[in-house]
């Protein structure tokens, strides 16, 4: 099923791209693009058996169990993963509130006024002549208008989400697997999903709240696309004058936390011989590595932090 699936995605992806190039849905490549890596990612994933983990005499939760519960006995929503490794349902909660929240941000502040502000922090950072400035502001700000372009953020949104979910799956694995335990490859997943889609969730819905709250003119048309609900260290500091302490600071946070307790929870309940401590290094050691990119980022375009 998951490489029908797959195939499928892999074909509309390239569709997408053939009317995107030939200018008949101006602006599809980019998500034909998108769905054609996510296609290729998902058939060769789907080669890896989802068996299940240890002996378990308890029966699979329903979707809406594990959905609730993982709010309140993440534990025993995880336990259960271990044996019945299935992640498609908190996946596309994930997808949805993060479609949500971008369509209407999108709505709310405008796809010329993010196109233009996008533009401008390129401008800032010098990666385009001098003399070709008001050509790609003029074709920034046209496509922007276009449905293929409007079309591409939300399939690489639902891409974007897989591939990094498969990451981390695979990043969860190899640590387990480091520290002498066990773990899967879909168990693996099933904690980065299930570890994910809590704090996302949250943090989403409140954004939304915050979006329509505020005037538009208020929100930051490239920052609030990441989200408007914040509650971390980054707020102490301005990105204009400490750009790495604000960095280092929005990676500290009450969302941040919440998802590295539910990452260890998940890792040392869905893997075999995993211990907490197990759990809360391999999630403390992928954070840290995160704050390292997200620093080295900050130094190669700091326009786009400040």
């Amino acid at each position: 099923m998951n490489r029908i699936v797959a195939i499928v995605l892999f074909v509309l992806g390239l569709a997408l791209v053939i009317l995107g190039v030939t200018k008949i849905l101006p602006g599809a490549a980019s998500g034909g693009g998108g769905l054609c890596l996510l296609g290729m990612l998902m058939f060769g994933l789907s080669f890896i058996p989802a068996t299940p983990s240890g002996a378990s005499e308890e029966p699979p939760l329903s979707a809406g169990e594990r959905l609730t519960a993982i709010f309140y006995e993440p534990a025993r929503v995880f336990r259960n993963l271990r044996a019945h490794p299935r992640w498609l349902a908190p996946f596309i909660v994930i997808v949805v509130v993060t479609i949500v929240f971008q369509v209407a941000f999108t709505q709310r502040i405008g796809a010329e006024t993010i196109a233009s502000a996008t533009i401008d922090k390129v401008i800032e950072s010098g990666f385009i002549p001098a003399d070709k400035v008001p050509e790609v502001r003029d074709q920034a700000l046209k496509s922007a208008k276009w449905i293929g372009t409007r079309l591409s953020g939300p399939i690489w949104a639902v891409a974007g989400i897989y591939i990094f979910m498969s990451i981390f799956a695979g990043l969860y694995m190899l640590g387990v697997l480091i520290s002498g335990a066990r773990i899967k490859f879909w168990q693996a997943f099933c904690v980065a999903v299930y570890a994910a889609m809590p704090p996302i969730l949250l943090q989403n819905l409140i954004s939304l709240v915050i979006l329509f709250v505020k005037s538009p003119d208020e929100l930051d048309p490239i920052k609030g696309q990441r989200g408007l609900a914040h509650a971390d260290l980054g707020l102490l500091f301005t990105p204009a004058e400490h750009p790495y302490l604000y960095v280092l600071g929005t990676s500290i946070g009450l969302f941040t936390i919440y998802s590295l307790w539910l990452t260890a929870t998940g890792l040392h309940n869905a893997g075999e011989k995993v211990t907490k401590g197990t759990g809360w290094f391999i999630a403390l050691v992928l954070w840290f590595l995160g704050v390292l990119l997200a620093l080295g980022a900050a130094a190669l375009f700091p326009a786009f932090v400040t």
